[in-house]
């Protein structure tokens, strides 16, 4: 519970974190072997961006963005998109499309549900990297730049054509703690049947 309480969204990063590469990538790496996924398809798939990767990444992002935002509210845009280039890294989130899409046909009577079941499954990950920088004092946020930057960013990091993008996290060492949680009445989020 104490690592659940802990994971907060943390905007304000920068690149020294107290795991080494190979500890990072070990741990994000049997987080991903050992998420549950649906008829165990393991279609979640990740990419994680270190050094220029991870900052060639967020100067997409931002030159992306200029095209989309107006000029005179530009700069609150690129503060944030810098934030995150100040990180350690960033975890791309991607579900396999060609694995859900195999589900889809072979059993078309969940169809629907195949599909939701991947943005399940990639939430769980999610949460489980999120929970693992945490709990080594790393700050991450979750993003969602999706529609702005897939193609571009499938050029750019040589990204298969049949992932799908679901969500990047950068991550690195917390510069300033989030502002304390607000919580709606949990008794009214919660039913209880005896």
């Amino acid at each position: 519970m104490n690592i659940i309480e802990k994971r907060r969204s943390v905007r304000m990063i920068d690149n020294s974190i107290t795991l080494t590469d190979g500890e990072l990538i070990k741990k994000i790496t049997s987080i991903l072997k050992h998420t549950p996924s649906s008829y165990n398809a393991q279609s979640q798939r990740i990419m994680v961006l270190l050094n220029n990767n991870h900052r060639d990444f967020w100067d997409l992002v931002l030159e992306e963005l200029r095209k989309l935002v107006p000029e005179d509210k530009f700069s609150r845009t690129e503060n944030k998109i810098n934030n995150f280039k100040s990180g350690y890294g960033t975890v791309l989130f991607f579900d396999d499309e060609a694995t859900t899409n195999g589900l889809t046909e072979k059993f078309p009577l969940y169809k629907e549900n195949f599909i939701n079941w991947a943005r399940e499954q990639s939430g769980m990950l999610q949460i489980n990297i999120w929970n693992q920088l945490a709990k080594h004092d790393i700050g991450a946020s979750l993003q969602h730049y999706n529609e702005v930057i897939e193609e571009q960013a499938k050029v750019l990091l040589s990204i298969p054509k049949s992932w799908k993008m679901i969500a990047q996290m950068p991550f690195g060492n917390t510069l300033e703690q989030p502002n304390e949680k607000m919580f709606v009445d949990i008794e009214k989020r919660i039913i209880i049947k005896n």
